[in-house]
Parts: C-alpha cells; structure tokens; sequence
C-alpha cells in the first residue's frame, strides 16, 4: 500500500496524530515547537502553540483536551482555556514523548532524556482526579501505546529494545505481564501505534518510511509505504475511521534531505480503526 500526501511539510517533528468526533477534525503534534496541529475538511492545517513541548494529546469526555508537554500535563478546557498542572519532574535533559488513554480514562504519557540516555525515561498515568503515578520507570525513549479491542491488551513500544512490547491490563492492576510481541531488526526503530478494530497493531517504523500492521499473533501482514523516511505515528480517522493518519518528521535532516518529511499522510488500508478513547478528567 502506498500512502498519499495531504499536507505540506508543515512540522518539523509530526507526531500523535488523533482522530476525535467531538473535534470532526484530526489534530497531532509540532512536537518540538511546542504545538498542535489541526487538519481542516478543505486541508487547511492551522497550529495553536501550548508550550516548549507538545508531546501527545486526547480528547476529554467533557470537551476540551488533555495535551503532555514537556515535563507534565496541561488541561484544555472545552473554550480553549489552558491549566498547566504540576510538573511531574525537574530535570530540564528530560522531556515527555507520546501518549494515550487507557480504557478507564486515564492517560499516560511516556519520557524520554533529550541525549536519550538509556534507562532515563518512564511512563506516567494521570488520573481523572488529577493524581499523576509512575507505571514504567528505567525505559529509554517511550513511545507507541494503544489498547486491544477488547481493553485486555496494551502494546508499547520502548524504541531502543527494537521490539514491540504487550501487556496484559486490568484496571486495578494496571499494565502486567510485559512480554514479547514483535521483535525488529537492531537497526529498526519502532515508534508510534495504533490498534485496529480486527485488532491488528500498526506501527511506524522511523527511519524506514513504512507502517507495517501485524496480526493479533504477531505476524506482519500488510506494509503502507511512505515518501518519507522518519515515520513517527499513525491512527485512523474520518467519518467511518477507515483513514490511516500518517505523522513524518524531519528532525535531525539536513536542508533539502527527504524533502516530503514533516508531511502529514493519508493511506486507505482496507481496515476500520477504534473509536479515540477520552480522558474522564
């Protein structure tokens, strides 16, 4: 599968591309400009700048957005009110990365050191009520999350062990039993995810210009094929949420390097994805 460009390189580091009915529109991340993106129906791309870092954000039941920044959590009130919360650390060499919400509500949002020191990073949930806790610590740069169909699964990604990673959840007991899923080469980087209705997962593999689903077995079965190489992220989105969303970045390229990098792309995969799942805060 090919995917198409339907957006200019309007980032320099795209990444956590979200689909939400309550916006009726996609929006993702400038990571590194501290801002959000919107995509309009006429593909019109407008940013709202949020602060140093806009890591990964999700829609809230009640209107708005929960957005990680870069060392914690900031509110969007559903008129457009922004409320930084505390930050969750003080050290200025790490940042947070992406994120998502768990079937319950809550959102997590993973680090990672900005010279990705390894075993600097963790993965954070924050509560509805507000309450941050440390799920993961000792991970390296934290990135895709999403959940199975059925809640029961969580698939992560920490991109330095070059695999993909599963857990079983419960909402008390949280994210248990890592294990194995996917195992890439040492050279692959797997970045963002997103998980199917079928429940097959779709990864980004940065540094390869593709997006590779595998089954719920763990077996490759389908690659989408990106004019990009640094891949970043991806979900569904429009209407029927049969849109695979494609996020690129040109971090680290020089002028004139991968030209369609920081694009935002589209590919049709055949596939309908899940509805976003919001934040009860």
């Amino acid at each position: 599968m090919q995917a198409e460009q339907c957006t200019d390189p309007v980032a320099y580091h795209g990444e956590g591309p979200v689909w939400s009915a309550a916006w009726g529109a996609l929006r993702w991340v400038d990571m590194l400009a501290g801002d959000v993106l919107s995509l309009a129906e006429s593909g019109a791309v407008t940013r709202r700048h949020v602060g140093t870092v806009a890591a990964a954000l999700r829609p809230r039941q009640g209107g708005g957005s929960v957005i990680g920044v870069e060392r914690g959590f900031c509110l969007e009130a559903a008129d457009g009110t922004l409320t930084r919360l505390d930050e969750v650390w003080a050290d200025a060499g790490i940042r947070m990365n992406e994120g998502a919400c768990d079937p319950d509500g809550r959102f997590y949002c993973g680090s990672m050191a900005y010279d990705q020191r390894p075993g600097a990073a963790a993965l954070y949930r924050l509560d509805p009520d507000g309450s941050c806790h440390r799920v993961l610590q000792d991970i390296t740069i934290s990135n895709g999350l999403d959940w199975s169909p059925d809640g029961s699964l969580a698939y992560y990604n920490d991109t330095a062990t070059h695999a993909v990673a599963v857990f079983d959840y419960h909402r008390d007991a949280g994210l248990t039993g890592r294990r194995t899923f996917v195992r890439m080469r040492d050279d692959e980087q797997p970045d963002g995810l997103t998980v199917d209705a079928q429940g097959g997962v779709w990864v980004a593999v940065n540094g390869s210009g593709e997006v590779r689903r595998y089954t719920p077995e763990g077996r490759l079965d389908g690659v989408v094929h990106v004019a990009a190489r640094q891949v970043t992220a991806c979900t569904f989105g429009g209407p029927d949420l049969r849109q695979l969303y494609i996020t690129t970045s040109r971090e680290h390229l020089e002028p004139g390097d991968d030209p369609l990098a920081g694009s935002l792309f589209r590919a049709d995969v055949g596939v309908a994805g899940l509805a976003v799942r919001e934040f009860a805060g």
